[in-house]
């Protein structure tokens, strides 16, 4: 079967607000100033594709938008080689985020708006027979049990690779149901206290090997946990692989875990090795964190293979 596209990254879009330079967190009812804001496209769906879609593949985004962003998020997408045919439009406004990110970390104020419609778009046949046209189906969200148990089948039958990276969802993931969707793609990608969350393990307080072992007695042999300066470790099949992450002045961290889930996809769709594709998902992590946002720091095809 010819694929129409090499990746479908499927799930939530966001407009994103981030202020970033924070030295420390204000005080309840006290107030403190970003040296920096930018607005950005967001959300894992359209920052996974953007990445792809930067390093030449052909890529689409699919998820639902408001008719007053759409023509913003349409250019923001074709500057980065994304089409914006897979989007449904609705009235209103476009999911909104807003970011407020340390060199540490970061943490989000959210408004799903049309997102909250997506679990039950994503059952229309329609959009089932689109995602079967891809090579690999990227999904950036939680997804449900009753999609996954119509979606993952007819993915499966049509030849196209699945991963899936829910971000943080301690509900979702601790329903055994939504467990076994996890286990059910070909690769499952959370990151470090996502990971540690589904094992039951304070976060810190386990090696990133004993996380992973953690992991492979409860079933997670596809599972890749990001695990931010400290590179990320694949559970594949009986095997543990472990990466080191390259060393990189740290902006912004908004964005770095789905800016290493177009890495590791990128080098997925090479039939790459576990250790490249982390590799490869770790360089484009350490890429997005130099620069406020997402989408700038992403590197072009040419940059990523001198950077390799």
């Amino acid at each position: 079967m010819t694929k129409r596209w090499d990746v479908l990254a499927a799930g939530e879009i966001y407009i994103d607000h981030i202020f970033t330079g924070f030295k420390s967190w204000p005080e309840p009812g006290g107030e403190v100033f970003a040296p920096s804001y930018i607005r950005e496209l967001g959300g894992g769906a359209a920052i996974t594709a953007c990445g792809l879609g930067r390093l030449g593949r052909k890529v689409a985004a699919l998820g639902m938008v408001g008719s007053e962003e759409i023509e913003w998020i349409g250019s923001v997408l074709s500057a980065n080689n994304v089409s914006r045919s897979a989007l449904r439009q609705v009235a209103g406004h476009t999911g909104t985020t807003v970011s407020i990110s340390t060199v540490e970390d970061r943490s989000f104020f959210s408004h799903a708006g049309p997102n909250a419609q997506l679990p039950e778009w994503l059952l229309e046949q329609a959009v089932v027979e689109r995602l079967t046209q891809a090579r690999h189906v990227h999904f950036a969200v939680a997804l449900p049990r009753n999609a996954a148990l119509r979606l993952l089948p007819a993915l499966r039958a049509a030849g196209t690779t699945v991963s899936l990276d829910p971000g943080w969802q301690p509900v979702w993931s601790g329903d055994e149901a939504n467990r076994a969707t996890c286990r059910e793609v070909d690769f499952f990608l959370p990151n470090e206290k996502e990971a540690a969350c589904i094992a039951g393990l304070s976060l810190g307080r386990a090696t990133p090997q004993e996380l992973a072992d953690a992991l492979a007695r409860m079933g997670f042999t596809n599972t890749v946990v990001k695990l931010g300066s400290k590179g990320a470790i694949a559970t594949c099949g009986c095997a543990v692989c472990h990466v080191d992450a390259p060393d990189a002045p740290v902006v912004d961290t908004t964005g770095a875990g789905d800016a290493f889930d177009a890495g590791f996809i990128d080098a997925l769709l090479d039939n790459a090795s576990t250790a490249s594709m982390l590799r490869r998902g770790c360089l484009l992590g350490s890429c997005s964190v130099r620069a406020v946002g997402a989408l700038a720091g992403l590197p072009l095809r040419d940059g990523i293979e001198e950077m390799l």
